[in-house]
């Protein structure tokens, strides 16, 4: 007997025609379809629960609840909590201007070597953004001023000179002024009575010499004026000892070929440059702080305060070349 293409799918079901005949037959079709659902879900509740029954806390399937980790700052002391830091905190003063490759070595190599030495410290680097030349001294003494009252003491410091022996002395000068950068030592200036590259000393005593002249506009012969000040307040100047590094503890990462220093003397400032200035310093310092920014160098944290000079041109016309 041949069937018609509709009636094919219906020889699939031969044995289910009884039911499927008559009248309600939609009703039927649901009942079944809703009986096999039961069916299923009813299987699956039991499989899942055998599975789970045989399943133990260490079963990698078995998902449990850790307790959160530990926050790092519960079980680790910071510097200002730790007492083998000691009390005193640095104020690392730079003064600077236009040396951004320098700067880049500078602020990681010294917070590393500070932190090593077990230093509190803050990087103060003031940067000189006005049109006049460039001025060290008065940098130093808007570092002073600009420190903060977490500070008890500076180091005056350059950009391009960075200790290599960690014997070196950073800590409280609480004697006197500390060279740390002294003759013996450093790797370019030689001479007994200089004073520059890297002092400490406490502001009390930074304070007592009225800080550093402002005259001196251009670069060199500030801290020959300041070690003479240093003698006139009485205060007792002190070097390392015991460093046998010589000339190689220093690195000098200055490139004058690149960085030309501003050496010209003009005007009188060929004789007022060799002058002790008995008044000017702290007292008759003029400056604006244009902005200031908190920046990380390589996970070293530092402070740029972007600094504006002003100048007395009928007391030192040398400020400005041309």
């Amino acid at each position: 007997m041949m069937y018609s293409s509709r009636r094919k799918p219906v020889l699939y079901f031969k044995e289910e025609r009884r039911f499927l005949s008559g009248k309600c037959t939609v009703y039927k079709l649901f009942g079944l379809c809703m009986v096999l659902v039961l069916v299923s879900l009813l299987w699956l509740q039991l499989s899942c629960s055998g599975d789970m029954s045989t399943m133990t806390p260490e079963d990698p399937r078995v998902h449990q609840q850790q307790p959160p980790p530990p926050c790092p700052a519960d079980g680790q002391a910071s510097a200002a909590e730790d007492l083998s830091w000691g009390p005193h905190k640095l104020a690392l003063v730079v003064p600077f201007r236009e040396r951004f490759e320098e700067l880049l070595v500078f602020v990681p190599f010294m917070h590393t070597f500070l932190n090593k030495k077990k230093i509190r410290h803050k990087i103060l680097i003031i940067n000189q953004v006005d049109h006049y030349r460039f001025n060290r001294a008065s940098l130093i003494n808007v570092g002073y001023l600009e420190s903060g009252n977490d500070t008890d003491y500076l180091a005056m410091h350059d950009v391009d000179l960075l200790p290599l022996n960690e014997a070196l002395d950073y800590g409280f000068p609480e004697d006197g002024p500390f060279h740390v950068a002294s003759p013996e030592l450093h790797p370019l200036y030689h001479y007994k009575t200089y004073v520059g590259g890297i002092l400490l000393l406490t502001k009390k005593h930074y304070h007592m010499c009225n800080g550093m002249s402002n005259r001196f506009w251009g670069w060199g012969r500030e801290d020959d004026e300041f070690y003479r000040r240093l003698r006139k307040a009485e205060l007792q100047l002190f070097r390392p000892h015991g460093i046998d590094t010589g000339y190689k503890t220093f690195l000098h990462i200055h490139d004058p070929a690149w960085r030309k220093r501003d050496q010209k003397r003009v005007a009188a400032q060929k004789q007022e440059q060799f002058k002790v200035d008995p008044e000017g310093g702290l007292t008759n310092l003029r400056y604006r702080v244009d902005s200031r920014q908190e920046l990380s160098i390589s996970g070293a944290p530092c402070t740029i305060i972007n600094t504006k000079l002003e100048c007395d041109q009928s007391l030192t016309p040398w400020c400005l070349l041309g």
